[in-house]
């Protein structure tokens, strides 16, 4: 099967519909995905399935520790009731500081609480499908109430679970619970093939678990139309990059390469201040091997080209302004 390339939205809620459509129209065969960051992802997904009738959707991704299992789950229920079984939740657990000091939320040992996370969820689920009792008791969440006045009922399916994640312990709890797997930007294709996939297996072969399991990687491009557009895809890639290699949750992506002190460096960078000189890190070889970078007719292939045989799917990151036509024109050639 050829590798379908999806797209994200982060601009005004008020606009994610009309793209949704556009999606719908040009490229039906790829889904359309939205990031938790400055919007709420379930608002976005309301909106787009309103919009919509055929196209897959989903959140890449939605904030799990944030917010407890039955918080997550009613939102869920209702966009795969709205999309008429469209939706995909694909869950991540963010970092220790935005969790803990941005929503005042408990971290702590972050695999092991997803693990349990998934299982409350799945939970929850099968109470709302079949009125069995709800009675989860874990090492971080307990669901033990479910009065039928709460119980929004059974729906043809209920949604798959994706997870997302970077290190090996979490990568293999993706394995292990999830029903597919969603990579960080920050990815080549070695680290894909060599570290990630095999923790996948390790995960699954953990527990049995077996069906279809899908990979979703997400490739950050640098492209453009015009040589002012590449350079313009070129430096907002090469920033974003040096942004995630600041981040010590990422550093084991630069370590498969042996790039660890690039992280320091870039972390140096934050404390100090300079942001916006994050770019300045990251050469050609680094940028060529976290992102692909070809001139707009050939991007679509290209991507499918680094992904074949590792994903099913991969969502495009694009980190850097773009007008609301270009995704597309990356995922149609056209």
């Amino acid at each position: 099967m050829p590798v379908e390339i999806d797209l994200t939205y982060h601009g005004d809620p008020a606009g994610i519909a009309a793209v949704a459509r556009s999606i719908e129209e040009h490229a039906p065969g790829s889904a359309l995905y939205v990031p938790e960051g400055a919007h709420d992802a379930f608002v976005y997904m309301a909106l787009a399935a309103d919009g919509t009738s055929r196209i897959q959707l989903g959140t890449s991704i939605a904030l799990a520790f944030a917010r407890s299992p039955m918080a997550m789950a009613y939102p869920t229920w209702d966009l795969q009731r709205l999309s008429g079984g469209r939706f995909v939740l694909g869950l991540g657990s963010q970092i220790k500081p935005h969790i803990e000091r941005r929503f005042s939320m408990p971290w702590s040992r972050p695999a092991d609480r997803m693990r349990e996370y998934v299982a409350a969820l799945r939970a929850i689920f099968h109470t709302w499908q079949t009125g069995d009792t709800l009675d989860f008791k874990g090492d971080f969440y307990t669901h033990t109430l479910m009065p039928p006045l709460f119980n929004p009922g059974p729906l043809p399916a209920p949604p798959p679970i994706w997870l997302a994640g970077v290190g090996p312990l979490m990568i293999e709890a993706a394995g292990a619970v999830a029903d597919g797997f969603m990579c960080h930007p920050l990815l080549s294709q070695s680290y894909l093939s060599e570290a990630i996939t095999p923790q996948l297996e390790k995960g699954r072969a953990s527990t049995g678990a077996t069906g279809d399991f899908i990979v979703t990687a997400m490739a950050m491009v640098a492209t453009g139309r015009t040589e002012e557009e590449m350079a313009v895809g070129i430096a907002g890639t090469k920033r974003q990059i040096g942004f995630y290699a600041s981040t010590p949750a990422y550093k084991p992506v630069l370590d498969h390469h042996g790039w660890g002190d690039l992280h320091a460096e870039a972390h140096a960078f934050t404390k100090t201040g300079r942001w916006a000189e994050l770019g300045d890190l990251i050469d050609d070889e680094v940028l060529s091997t976290l992102a692909v970078v070809a001139e707009m007719p050939d991007a679509g292939a290209a991507v499918r080209a680094r992904f074949e045989g590792l994903a099913s799917r991969v969502i495009l990151s694009i980190p850097y302004q773009t007008d609301p036509g270009f995704g597309l024109e990356i995922v149609t050639g056209s």
